[in-house]
């Protein structure tokens, strides 16, 4: 039964190329977000400003609202999920955006419009690549009789690394030794290594409901049931992905899809209740060194994902690698995460919140020149 618990529903993973594309699923009962988990049900009329749709299009309604699109989703995963380098996604963005090769040209400075055309040649051909590998791995499944059960990997993972190379098996056994009460009962101690972190973060996870937000006091409660220093865990479960919050912490939920073996809502009964999805928060924000005042101006499409920027410069992976010099030098005490400038979401448009955004972030380049010994960007060529 341990396995079962452990075991993480991963439609987004194991989801068609057509549903993956479209960015929902369709079952007996309803339609599943892939990107989110929001779900609509069959039957059911949505009405939204004075207009009702029926449950499939209120789902396109729903991902046009909250995600932008599933390309503007997909297209801001982490590079260990995508396998593109920062310069191809900025590129298949551009391209995304309907421009030709010598638009793209003037706008990046890149080479020559046949330069742009030759990064479109190398993507096909990654395209082709990914097509053979696909066949390749799907013929093997059927062969490959003697390779282990990997535990899934979380979908909201900030961070994917060696730690994840886990069988069903190591996750039991770790399960057995962290929790000998059962995983029901109180943690023996909180692990040093990250791959056992990450057993015991995932499910201590499970404790919290799917589509609840719960207040500080009561996840505290919740977790100091498993283990005195509550903080401690909070913590590195937000960091993990598992949980968010609000950035004043005035509210947390659960991040990552309900445990396989759940049993879902029966046709007769109503689903129950989930939250809305809040739309993300673009903005600007600043990494601010307070020891020698030195910033990394920073535009973000989510203001959210400071958290994540945070544990990356934790584990030594953040990609500006003279702030991670610092910050590695300083400690993460001397180093302040500061909100510059919101910008009002345009989930109607994505291309033009983008458009803003990146004016927005010339601006305060403009204003605080974070170059040489006054910050962490290269200086513009002249």
């Amino acid at each position: 039964m341990i396995l079962l618990a452990q075991k993480e529903t991963d439609a987004f993973w194991q989801a068609s190329l057509g549903d993956l594309k479209r960015g929902y699923e369709e079952d007996g009962l309803g339609y599943t977000c892939l990107l989110c988990g929001e779900q609509t049900e069959k039957g059911i009329v949505y009405p939204k400003d004075e207009v009702l749709y029926e449950a499939e299009r209120f789902m396109r309604l729903h991902i046009e609202q909250a995600h932008g699109s599933v390309f503007a989703y997909l297209i801001g995963l982490n590079k260990k999920w995508t396998g593109l380098t920062d310069h191809q996604n900025h590129l298949l963005q551009l391209f995304y955006e309907g421009k030709s090769d010598a638009e793209i040209q003037r706008e990046t400075g890149i080479g020559s419009a046949s330069t742009i055309r030759n990064h479109r040649f190398v993507l096909k051909e990654k395209e082709r690549q990914s097509r053979i590998f696909l066949a390749l791995m799907e013929l093997l499944k059927e062969k490959d009789t003697q390779a282990p059960a990997f535990v899934g990997v979380h979908r909201t993972a900030t961070i994917v690394d060696d730690r994840y190379n886990l069988t069903e098996d190591e996750n039991e056994e770790l399960l057995r030794k962290f929790f000998p009460e059962g995983v029901d009962g109180t943690l023996a101690k909180f692990p040093h290594k990250q791959k056992h972190k990450l057993v015991v973060l995932r499910q201590l996870a499970q404790r919290f409901e799917t589509g609840r937000t719960y207040p500080e006091q009561e996840v505290n409660a919740i977790l100091e049931q498993a283990y005195p220093d509550y903080v401690t865990v909070r913590r590195y479960l937000i960091d993990y992905g598992f949980l968010d919050r609000e950035e004043d912490g005035s509210a947390y939920w659960r991040k990552e899809q309900p445990v396989a073996g759940q049993a879902p809502a029966a046709p007769d009964q109503p689903r129950k209740a989930r939250p809305k999805p809040q739309p993300a928060e673009p903005g600007i924000y600043q990494i601010r060194n307070t020891r020698n005042g030195k910033v990394l101006v920073v535009r973000t499409r989510g203001l959210k994902s400071m958290n994540g920027k945070r544990f990356e410069l934790r584990l030594g992976a953040y990609a500006n690698r003279e702030l991670q010099r610092e910050w590695n030098e300083y400690g993460e005490d001397a180093f302040a995460f500061e909100v510059l400038e919101k910008l009002e979401p345009k989930p109607e448009d994505p291309q033009e919140e983008k458009r803003a955004l990146a004016e927005l972030e010339t601006k305060w380049l403009e204003d605080l020149q974070p170059y040489g010994e006054r910050g962490y960007h290269k200086a513009p060529a002249n």
